[in-house]
Formats: C-alpha cells, structure tokens, sequence
C-alpha cells in the first residue's frame, strides 16, 4: 500500500485552529456551554417546532386542546371547588379565580414533567450525534411559553367578558413583572426538571413520582384556595413552596386580588438559582456517561 503524502497546504486543513468547532469533554460541572447553545438555535427551535406540533397531531380538533384543557379544568373546579365545596375566591368570579391560577402553574407543572423526561425520551438521538444537550429542556421550556401565550391570551377575553359585566377586576402595574414571574416559573421547572431527568437514568422509579408529584404541589400552592383563607400558622408553611409567590403575584397583577412579598420572591428567585445550579452540576455530569445506563 503507498504511503499517504500530504503537503503543508493539507495538513492546515486540520489544524484544530481552523475548525468552526471542537468537541472536547465536559470539564467544568457549572459550564453552560451557552455558546454552543446559542450556535444551536436554529436546533432549538426545530425542537420547538417539534414539541408544539407533534402534541396533537392526528387529533380532530388539533391545537385547539391547548385552549379546551384549562377551559375544562377551570370548569370542573369551578363546579366542585367553588359551588360544591364552596371555597372562598377573595371576592372574585370562580371563574377567573381558577383560571388564573391554573394558567400560571401549569406553565411550572407542563415544564417541570417534560424537562424531567429529557434523557429517557432523546437517548436514540443523544446517542448518534453531538450537539448542547440543554438544547432539549430549553425547546420545551419555549414550546410551553408558546402554549401559555395562547392560554394567557384565552384568559385575557374572560376577563374583559367579566369586566365590561361590571365584575370588580382591578389590573394594575405588576402586569409588567409577568416576564419576570414566567422566567421564575420556567427556572424553577427547568432545574428541577433537569434533576430529576438525570436521576432517572437510574432510578426509573422517579418518573412516576414526578407525575404523582405535581399534582400534590397543586393543593400545596394557592390554585384552588386563596392564601388568605387560611391561618397564619398553615399560610407560613404554605409559604415555605416557592411557587406561592409566583401563584399570588400573578392573581394581583391581573385581578387584583391576591398578595405581593418582595421578599418571598426573593426567596423564589433564590431557590430556582439554586435549583438551577445543582440541576446543570448534575446534568453535566450525568451527560457524560448517561449512555451506559439509560
């Protein structure tokens, strides 16, 4: 067999200088690698795009299930919650008051169950090409976001059909920190989300205690009841969820009712810092050898 001869001209073609990219190991447990993310966009929102519309795909009435869901839900808590058990609304239609909270924490909860599946569900395509694996939870963070904004705009007609019926709704300027409290709830589903995806390629058990999970944290958070209905010695370990801040302050903003704590969502803020930090320190470190057990 001849020798392979190479001139200089060549042998510049792979100075690893001259690539667009190295792919290297993960040796900071706290590295993001947001470049790499940030050069992976137009991957990101393929994902998005696959997220959004694989959903309800061969279904009859298709993306309209992102506005019949919480419309049925309010409905049903509505009836048992609010006519049947006749819990206390702070003085708004249950209606509103439902759907408001509803709304905001199934953005957290949608998030969080997904995230958590990260691993699990892309293994056959985390194992044939390389690409920022946080690219997977951050399309379904954006997916979520574009179900809520459809949602969210749902919510706004209801309240404007309640307020040109003369019901007391008073918006006001904390309408402005939506982003803000999105960005919470997105943070904090994503760090929890990304830990528990992590330890699911162990521990399969998780998965269904993630499912199970959610839908207790829903009667822990003020969804169904205000926080102000209760006493001060159960509001005090209601306030101890992270969520109750966000559930509340968003309630305020569009409908008046409700509480704003700076501090308890700073609180909030710090806990989805932290959360966020032990979820990329685990995901980075489970990234690397994932495949050897999922």
């Amino acid at each position: 067999m001849p020798d392979i001869v190479m001139d200089n001209s060549e042998i510049d073609l792979i100075d690893p200088e001259k690539w667009d990219m190295i792919i290297g190991p993960q040796r900071n447990l706290l590295d993001l690698r947001l470049q790499e993310l940030w050069h992976a966009r137009d991957l990101v929102l393929l994902f998005v795009r696959r997220d959004f519309v694989s959903i309800y795909k061969q279904t009859i009435l298709g993306p309209l299930w992102y506005l019949i869901q919480p419309l049925l839900t309010t409905i049903v808590f509505t009836v048992v919650f609010g006519n049947i058990a006749k819990l206390p609304t702070d003085g708004l239609p249950s209606f509103l008051f439902y759907m408001s909270g509803t709304l905001i924490f199934t953005y957290f909860a949608s998030s969080l169950s997904k995230t958590s599946e990260t691993f699990a569900n892309n293994a056959h395509l985390f194992g044939k090409v390389y690409f920022p694996r946080l690219a997977v939870p951050v399309s379904i963070l954006i997916s979520n976001l574009i179900a809520f904004v459809i949602q969210f705009g749902f919510f706004l007609a209801f309240i404007g059909y309640f307020y040109l019926r003369g019901t007391s709704i008073h918006m006001n300027w904390w309408v402005l920190f939506t982003p803000v409290l999105l960005l919470m709830m997105a943070g904090l589903g994503l760090g929890f989300g990304i830990i528990v995806s992590s330890l699911t390629t162990k521990y399969r058990d998780l998965r269904f205690l993630v499912q199970f999970g959610v839908q207790l944290l829903q009667y822990v958070t003020p969804v169904i009841y205000p926080l102000s209905a209760m006493s001060p010695k159960y509001q005090a370990l209601i306030r101890l969820n992270p969520l109750t801040s966000v559930v509340e302050a968003f309630r305020y903003a569009y409908l008046g009712s409700g509480s704003v704590n700076m501090v308890q969502l700073g609180y909030t803020f710090f806990i989805m810092l932290i959360a966020i930090t032990i979820g990329v320190v685990i995901f980075n470190r489970v990234e690397a050898t994932f495949m050897d057990t999922v």
